[in-house]
């Protein structure tokens, strides 16, 4: 039986917490597959270097390259005191940056773009490896670029990373730990590429599945997925139980502990996921599986980057044809709708993929009068059945006194509320207090 825990950047960017995971890693005699992603900042630098690439800049390269060298070379001296090992170490290091460094001089392009994205988690995941085998914490270290085969980011061949990492594993020697990269993976050509940011999550759960791991854990730097975002909601709590939906939902609407499409490999095998805290190990968290435990209110979590679309039709088309029009725009260019209510004339719409804004009103323009509002954000509240619980029975009278720009509460199981952004924090902070009156916790 296998278990597989993701550490994310805050859990990996500090001596303490590598010596955290060293503990959490080597408590028992399970077998686990460790998936890690990059130190905090590093990937971010690592863009800043490709635009350096791209624009030829070969002083910022150089700066760029020493100044990530020196992050994870003085990160193992505080790291490892035994100078025979620290140096071992840092030569690999350095033969790492060295191959990326001869990666910067073969110049811009989409293959060498990814492949430099991915060395952050490689040169960490060296990093701990070492660490731990130093410690006598003896682990094999497995590189992603091997198994992390995901055809498509959307639809991940599961059986095929399966088939692929049994092979590893069988060739690999025989150990209870293994370590390897998140984020990482290869197209169905066996280019290497990556995942979207914060994808660690989603390599890990592809991983859980191919193996049939018994659990996934999810170690960050907050005790499980809180009733509303800490960062502007004081007073939070963790929610204990969640099931797959509503996570998803919340994950989808802003909830930054987990990327959105994290629960979807796991959920045809019923693994369940646990939302852990590097910081406070001891915690419980939250468990993310199939079983709803109770019904109503969950959570409350806000996506931004939102554009409302006003659409007023020009008459050419009937009410019918308005709307196919508008489906058929939208999906030439992969833009979905979270939010779409109007009457036969007039339909107002949410987007999120800004860039394609443009294009979405140009070819909207022979059947509507198009009036565009940027900065907007969607509040979500979850949790199963919430609409017909009774602790929420108030719920629209309450969203009727705050700021709305538009709401929709199709799904028992989910209500949207648009707002500006600009009212965004007071609307969750208002919400809050309505929803969770002190004292208040979620069973």
């Amino acid at each position: 039986m296998m278990k597989v825990l993701k550490f994310g950047g805050s859990s990996v960017s500090s001596v303490s917490n590598i010596r955290t995971i060293k503990n959490i890693v080597d408590n028992d005699d399970e077998k686990k597959i460790v998936v890690c992603s990059a130190m905090s900042g590093v990937t971010d630098s690592l863009y800043r270097l490709i635009e350096n690439i791209r624009v030829n800049d070969r002083r910022a390269i150089a700066r760029n390259l020493d100044a990530l060298c020196s992050k994870h070379l003085d990160f193992i001296d505080e790291l490892i005191d035994d100078e025979l090992v620290n140096n071992l170490l840092k030569d690999k290091i350095s033969v790492q940056i060295s191959k990326l460094y001869r990666l910067c001089k073969s110049g811009y392009s989409d293959t060498n773009n990814s492949i430099i994205i991915t060395y952050g988690e490689l040169l960490l995941t060296t990093i701990l490896s070492e660490y731990l085998n130093w410690q006598q914490v003896f682990n094999v270290f497995l590189n992603a670029k091997d198994f992390m085969y995901v055809d498509f980011v959307d639809m991940p061949n599961v059986e095929k990373v399966s088939r692929r990492l049994d092979g590893v594993l069988h060739n690999a020697a025989k150990s209870n730990l293994y370590i390897t990269q998140g984020f990482v993976c290869r197209t169905k050509d066996c280019r290497v590429s990556h995942l979207e940011r914060g994808g660690s999550d989603y390599s890990a759960t592809i991983i859980a599945a191919a193996v049939n791991a018994v659990e996934v854990q999810i170690w960050t730097d907050i005790s499980g997925l809180h009733n509303n975002d800490p960062r502007y909601v004081s007073g939070t709590f963790p929610v204990p139980q969640i099931s797959y939906n509503e996570a998803a939902d919340l994950a989808y609407y802003g909830a930054k502990i987990l990327h959105p499409k994290t629960v979807f490999p796991v959920l045809e095998k019923e693994i369940p996921i646990v939302l852990k805290n590097t910081f406070d190990p001891s915690s419980s968290g939250t468990t993310i599986s199939s079983k709803t435990v109770t019904k109503g209110l969950k959570s409350i979590a806000a996506k931004d980057g939102i554009t409302l679309l006003n659409l007023k039709s020009t008459g050419v088309l009937t009410s019918e044809g308005f709307y196919k029009v508008i489906s058929e725009i939208l999906e030439k260019y992969n833009v979905s709708s979270d939010m779409i209510k109007g009457s036969e004339t007039e339909i107002s719409l949410t987007i999120d993929k800004i860039r394609f804004v443009n294009e979405v009103i140009y070819d909207l323009h022979p059947f509507a009068t198009v009036s565009v509002h940027p900065n907007h954000s969607i509040i979500c509240v979850v949790g199963d059945s919430v609409m017909n619980d009774e602790s929420t029975s108030r719920l629209i009278e309450i969203i009727n006194k705050m700021p709305v720009v538009m709401a929709s509460n199709e799904n028992p199981d989910k209500v949207l509320v648009l707002v500006e952004t600009n009212d965004k924090v007071k609307s969750l902070r208002f919400l809050n207090e309505q929803l969770f009156p002190a004292p208040y916790a979620v069973a």
